[in-house]
């Protein structure tokens, strides 16, 4: 779980999201957090499917599904660390 800070990041190539402008804009505004390796960094993400595959359809449904990026980038990415939450029901997106 504390891969993310030990490894030698490549100049240009971002091969974990540990390398990424995002994660490192993250560490500096909240340095408390980024101290301790072994906090738990999570991404959420989410995305609009029709569940009953009509696109004219008026209602959808929004997964949200947590990753551990803590992880080695070939672990991360793989399903079974990947959590699905919750589902969003709706007429559009959740906003």
């Amino acid at each position: 779980m504390t891969w993310h800070q030990s490894h030698d990041a490549v100049d240009g190539v971002m091969v974990h999201p540990s390398d990424g402008e995002a994660w490192k804009h993250f560490n500096s505004l909240y340095s408390h957090f980024s101290a301790e390796s072994r906090n738990v960094h999570l991404g959420l993400c989410t995305d609009e499917f029709n569940p009953f595959g009509s696109f004219v359809a008026l209602y959808s449904c929004w997964p949200v599904i947590h990753t551990v990026y803590n992880l080695l980038p070939g672990m991360c990415m793989r399903p079974e660390f990947m959590f699905f939450s919750t589902v969003i029901p709706g007429l559009s997106s959740p906003g």
